[in-house]
């Protein structure tokens, strides 16, 4: 096992530093496909990182935008779908879903 610690080199920019346990082979692998495709692992690490903290926030904005959307449109509120409609939506949507595949 490696204790891998990320260090700074750039005092400029506002970056923490990152102390990671990772396998050794792990590490050599990730390194080994990082070179590979012109990175690092640090810069792996990073994007990562920053993906997954933003995922949160992008699903709440898409409910929130989804929300204001149905509240905006009178003809959604307080009305309920019958049971035809609602398999024609389900429907609509599979269709939907196989033509982007």
């Amino acid at each position: 096992m490696l204790h891998w610690l990320c260090v700074n080199h750039e005092p400029d920019l506002d970056m923490a530093n990152v102390t990671l346990s990772i396998d050794d082979s792990l590490l050599q692998a990730a390194r080994v496909r990082a070179i590979k495709e012109g990175t690092s692992v640090n810069e792996i690490c990073r994007r990562a990182i920053e993906v997954y903290a933003r995922r949160q926030d992008d699903r709440l904005a898409r409910y929130r935008e989804l929300q204001a959307r149905l509240d905006a449109d009178p003809g959604v509120s307080g009305k309920r779908l019958g049971k035809e409609s609602r398999e024609a939506l389900y429907d609509a949507l599979l269709a939907e879903r196989t033509a982007k595949r």
